[in-house]
């Protein structure tokens, strides 16, 4: 009988172009896909848990329609992979490449620790469209600026993605979980119930957001994917966390499109490349995810009490600043928030009420259905200064001119924010279901009459704080 083989799925659910698979697949051996509910699962906040459990099960049915299965273990990684090689005596594993800290300290602690038992283990490439290490400067270093990364591999040849492979099942299968008895949504409580409405699971659905973004919204997609009223992203960013489409073939489409004349096809590519170029830096500098990205930064005197009432109210949506307060109730309803809002939101946090960086990303981690770790970590020291091809620390965004420039007549603060309307629409009204009861809010009280901090006086705070570092 022929050994089989180990494909350990994780952020991968997929199908197509998933080189781990089809390396898994390619001795014609039998092949025991598994999902384990590890260590660095366990970690993950309420809402990337929870959707992380819907990827996984969508994927799952997926397998069983092409003949196949997926079997769910508990437990740290390593030992749950010996033990199915125990039972089942495969020879070989198989994976897709992750390149955060907690991943890689797992990973290669997997890999050589099974290489050392004598196991065939192979990590693939499938999560981001250029491997971090593969692009270099003219030197030989890493790129710590986004334009000459860019640069460096627009032209670049992509290989074109892999077709679904045929899967060979083997005679008996080992025992499974069920995931249900897992509850990995447990801390999300009743928020599930109103997010899942706004989830797109699995590799159909994301195969089908993109043929229709580059069908009728890559064309529009340089300006509209501002617009916070509009729908004009591909909403792809949930998809792409999962493995649930390949970042190849969002390239491809989009590669496509711009060949076609469509004018915000290179956006959209350089948006896939922002992507990779936060895995490019999570790689050379892991240090990314807790702390200051740049040196100077450390002395800085940030706020670290997320108990201050500033800070409480940032996360109840209840500043009084009315785009931040409409950004974070649209996140409790979604699980996602525009970029464009994402942006202001951060800044005023880490600006207006100069408090810690860290804060906001561990709040996303929490409350995000596409949290990112590479994205998340650059995305919040982007916005605070303190990171890598920032935005300059002198900038704070004014979170009120830029509604009135991207959201000029009010919709989208309207749309998530109940108390701006005598009617509110069921989205702002939705708000008051998904958020913990312990918050003690109703659709009928008062909105804030004074912002928290204002719009100038946080800017000046801001400007004085970096001025007394040195900045």
């Amino acid at each position: 009988m022929t050994a089989p083989v180990i494909y350990w799925t994780r952020r991968d659910f997929r199908l197509s172009d998933n080189p781990a698979l089809v390396a898994a697949c390619k001795a014609g051996a039998p092949v025991i896909p598994v999902f384990i509910c590890d260590e660095v699962v366990e970690a993950h906040g309420a809402a990337p848990k929870w959707r992380l459990g819907l990827g996984a099960e969508t994927f799952a049915a997926r397998l069983a329609e092409a003949g196949s299965r997926l079997i769910f273990r508990r437990g740290k990684a390593l030992d749950v992979l010996r033990a199915l090689i125990a039972e089942t005596g495969a020879t070989a594993v198989h994976w897709t490449r992750l390149y955060d800290p907690d991943s890689r300290k797992r990973d290669e602690a997997v890999k050589s620790s099974l290489k050392a038992d004598g196991i065939e283990a192979v990590s693939h490439a499938g999560h981001v469209v250029h491997e971090p290490w593969t692009v270099e400067t003219g030197t030989g270093g890493f790129y710590k600026v986004f334009t000459p990364f860019w640069k460096a591999v627009r032209g670049r040849d992509v290989a074109p993605a892999l077709s679904a492979p045929d899967i060979p099942a083997p005679k008996v299968w080992p025992a499974s979980d069920a995931i249900a008895d897992w509850r990995l949504g447990a801390a999300m409580d009743r928020g599930a119930a109103v997010v899942l409405p706004h989830c797109h699971v699995g590799e159909e659905a994301a195969r089908g957001r993109l043929a229709s973004f580059i069908a009728h919204k890559v064309e529009h997609y340089a300006d509209a994917r501002n617009m916070l009223a509009e729908d004009g992203t591909s909403g792809l960013s949930e998809n792409l966390t999962y493995g649930e489409i390949s970042a190849r073939a969002c390239w491809h489409a989009g590669w496509r499109a711009m060949e076609d004349g469509k004018r915000g096809a290179e956006t959209f590519l350089k948006e896939l490349i922002w992507r990779d170029f936060a895995y490019h830096l999570i790689h050379h500098t892991p240090h990314i995810t807790t702390r200051n990205w740049r040196e100077e930064w450390q002395a800085f005197d940030w706020n670290t009490d997320r108990r201050r009432r500033e800070v409480t109210a940032w996360m109840q949506g209840r500043t009084g600043i009315e785009a931040v307060d409409a950004a974070m109730r649209e996140m409790y309803v979604t699980g996602r928030m525009h970029n464009r809002a994402r942006m202001l939101v951060a800044s005023y946090l880490t600006k207006h009420l100069l408090t810690h960086w860290k804060i906001g990303m561990d709040w996303f981690e929490d409350c995000l259905i596409d949290w990112d770790p590479a994205s998340n970590a650059m995305g919040w020291q982007w916005s605070a200064g303190s990171g890598p091809d920032a935005t300059p620390y002198f900038r704070v965004f004014n979170p009120d001119t830029q509604a009135e420039k991207f959201d000029p007549e009010g919709q989208y603060r309207r749309r998530w924010v109940a108390e701006l309307s005598d009617r509110p629409p069921e989205t702002a009204l939705s708000y008051f279901e998904a958020i913990p009861r312990r918050w003690g809010m109703a659709p009928g009280d008062d909105y804030p009459e004074e912002p928290v901090v204002s719009v100038s006086e946080g800017r000046k705070r801001a400007l004085d704080a970096y001025e007394n570092r040195g900045f």
